[in-house]
């Protein structure tokens, strides 16, 4: 049993990145679904795909590396929020992710996001991760 899914997440990614994996399988939940979109959609990931084995389901995430000097796409993933001390931040306290070139997901009251949805939604929430 896991006891902090996130940071599982996280560390499935890191791991397989650095041992120079193109795919990594994730045990899937709604929210590691919701992190894998947004990882896709601010092109940190190539691909990824929801599979389902009537039990809890997979993610398998294609990963992104550069052509030239096969350097992993995600430099850093760093768990912000933890079971044991929560991080909560209202919309003007987001802190800026390399210098606004990484991003923050965020768990607000209307779903999971980046801090830059967040903060043109005007809503604050738990900082789950710093990804740049």
């Amino acid at each position: 049993m896991v006891t902090d899914p996130i940071a599982d997440f996280l560390t499935r990614i890191r791991n397989a990145q650095m041992a120079g994996h193109r795919i990594v399988e994730i045990p899937a939940s709604n929210l590691k679904k919701r992190m894998t979109e947004i990882l896709y959609n601010q092109g940190y990931i190539l691909k990824y795909k929801f599979e389902d084995d009537n039990k809890q389901g997979l993610i398998k995430i294609a990963l992104k590396y550069d052509a030239a000097t096969k350097t992993p796409a995600i430099q850093s993933l760093e768990r912000v929020s933890r079971p044991g001390l929560r991080h909560y931040a209202k919309p003007a306290d987001f802190r800026r992710v390399k210098n606004g070139l990484g991003i923050a997901i965020i768990s607000t009251s209307k779903g999971v996001m980046t801090d830059k949805e967040a903060k043109s939604q005007n809503v604050g929430g738990e900082v789950l991760c710093y990804i740049y």
